[in-house]
């Protein structure tokens, strides 16, 4: 029966799963000031859960220097997320900064904030091939180690540096800072950014997961079978994806589900061995952590537990036809079938196959939640012109998007088990961030927009500014940055009578501008007409000195 189902179903070719993705597409565009792309591989070696020695991460990195004087001396590290088969290259990660007609990374360049991406390639050490994409999420942590600590001594000064980790980079980044301070590494880090990053685990539909596998191992289709190694038993994966179909299978079976095993559960000797040793190793707790999320705050659903995603006849050719439903997982405590293929020749059956899912008592089915999303027609590449079958079942669907990353998981927020409960940070819910970006709506799983690029440079330029903003309660407080006519200083209430000294300073440290007020007012003017760039503005009055960071546009 295998023979022949396979030979009947050469005609259903999914190649275009090879360029299957889970991240919001982005469009190249030419970048200015390039540097070298260079590799780096990293000095602690890690050993994987299969895998019977450690290996040597490797990755490259390139720097894009800013656009004032072009001196490695404010270093952003930006890295690279789930990417099996590396299909987004350095530029790819670069232009995925991009919203509205501009790019993050071009405006923290013009500001004097050095770019420098991390890219997971493919490649061999000690004989053995490695998907950097796709690969351990401790391995590639080890390689922004060696980043890290080669960019503290490469740059110029003493400026702190900051990681933006989109999606899976949010987890090698958190895992690298916080392994650093562990173990008495210094990470001279001052802002970490997680980008819709999974916290508690990510989602692909247990449905499309069992469609793929049934198309691999019982149909026998090589590109299917491509799609379950290299990006659904992918070790990142594996440790990643909240429920995977590995859990679910007969034993002695690749691809039959076993009737007990229902409910949600991760890749065995994976996805819960993972989810310990970052709970064990916690959040960096030398550095500030914020957090950019896609999902919704309000607790919008994506779609509805237990709906149907697709149903559908599809003509395959040569007298072949195949009924295919999916439906998302099912409402708390409910039980529902997610996953139908039937297959007939000329109307006789050929072979069937069937998988159900179940919800736990507390949440219903992760895959309508609030969060981040993606889309079946993404993971599916999207259809292709050159494959009619998978552009008629994409066609056919009933719901594309899905949730990919949660809002509880990407707040990583522990006391919370139901995935559609809206958070509260402020109240119940406890969120290890200091700081959060939620929209009101979900939108695509690491989507820059206007808002959440305004939320991330305001924390990496208020960042940069003294301590003592913080620590003296906001005495001073510039009304408006970037400035562009006079700069603006708001006195906070504790203002004392007095003499206040006004210097501004360039970024080299050059005295610009100096100017003295005697009993100020609340609201200080203060003249200027520097050109556009960083400069630092110091404050001097009778209980001490204060310094903040400013931009001139």
């Amino acid at each position: 029966m295998r023979s022949t189902l396979t030979l009947l179903f050469c005609a259903l070719t999914v190649s275009t799963f090879a360029q299957s993705t889970f991240m919001h597409p982005t469009h190249n565009a030419p970048i200015a000031n390039r540097g070298v792309i260079t590799p780096i591989t990293a000095s602690i070696a890690y050993q994987g859960y299969d895998e019977a020695q450690p290996y040597f991460g490797e990755g490259v990195y390139e720097i894009f220097a800013d656009n004032i004087d072009g001196i490695l001396d404010n270093p952003i590290i930006v890295l690279d997320g789930f990417d099996p088969g590396d299909g987004r290259d350095i530029a790819g990660l670069y232009n995925s900064l991009s919203f509205g007609g501009d790019n993050m990374a071009d405006i923290l360049r013009d500001e004097g904030y050095d770019i420098v991406i991390l890219n997971a390639p493919i490649y061999t050490t000690s004989g053995k091939e490695i998907d950097g994409g796709a690969d351990y999420i401790q391995r590639n942590a080890m390689v922004l180690i060696e980043l890290i600590n080669l960019l503290n001594d490469q740059k110029v000064g003493d400026e702190e540096l900051v990681v933006l980790g989109p999606s899976m980079g949010g987890l090698i980044a958190r895992y690298a800072l916080a392994y650093m301070e562990q173990n008495s590494l210094e990470h001279e880090t001052r802002l970490y950014i997680s980008f819709d990053s999974p916290h508690r685990g990510a989602n692909i539909p247990i449905s499309l997961q069992y469609l793929i596998n049934y198309l691999a191992r019982q149909i026998g289709n090589a590109e299917a079978l491509a799609i379950v190694e290299d990006v659904l038993n992918s070790p990142a994966a594996r440790e990643m994806l909240y429920d995977h179909y590995l859990a679910h299978l007969q034993a002695g079976s690749d691809y039959l589900q076993d009737p007990a095993k229902l409910l949600p559960d991760g890749a065995p000797n994976f996805r819960d061995a993972f989810q310990a040793e970052l709970d064990a190793l916690g959040f960096p707790q030398d550095v500030r952590n914020v957090s950019m999320v896609n999902g919704s705050s309000q607790g919008t659903t994506t779609g509805d537990p237990g709906m149907l995603v697709v149903d559908t006849n599809l003509d395959l050719g040569s007298g072949l036809t195949a009924d295919v439903v999916l439906n998302f997982t099912p409402e708390a405590g409910q039980t529902n079938t997610i996953t139908s293929f039937d297959s007939f020749f000329f109307g006789i059956p050929l072979d069937s196959f069937d998988a159900e899912a179940e919800a736990f008592g507390f949440s219903d089915g992760v895959d309508a939640s609030p969060g981040g999303t993606s889309n079946i027609s993404a993971a599916l590449g999207g259809g292709g012109a050159s494959n009619p079958v998978i552009v008629a079942f994409i066609d056919a669907l009933n719901q594309d998007e899905f949730s990919f990353i949660p809002v509880i998981s990407a707040l990583a927020i522990e006391n919370e088990d139901d995935w559609f409960e809206a958070p509260d940070i402020g109240g119940i819910h406890n969120s290890p961030f200091v700081n959060t970006f939620i929209p009101s709506e979900n939108e695509s799983h690491v989507e820059v927009t206007a808002a959440s690029a305004q939320f991330a440079l305001d924390e990496i330029r208020n960042g940069a500014l003294a301590v003592s903003e913080v620590t003296l309660q906001n005495t001073y407080k510039l009304v408006k940055n970037p400035v562009n006519g006079d700069i603006l200083l708001q006195a906070g209430q504790t203002m004392l009578t007095g003499t206040l000294e006004v210097k501004v300073y360039s970024i080299g440290g050059q005295l610009l501008l100096a100017e003295e007020f005697q009993n100020p007012p609340s609201l200080i003017r203060i003249p200027q007409h520097l050109q556009s760039g960083f400069y630092v503005l110091q404050l001097n009055d009778s209980r001490g000195t204060t310094s903040l960071k400013f931009l001139v546009n």
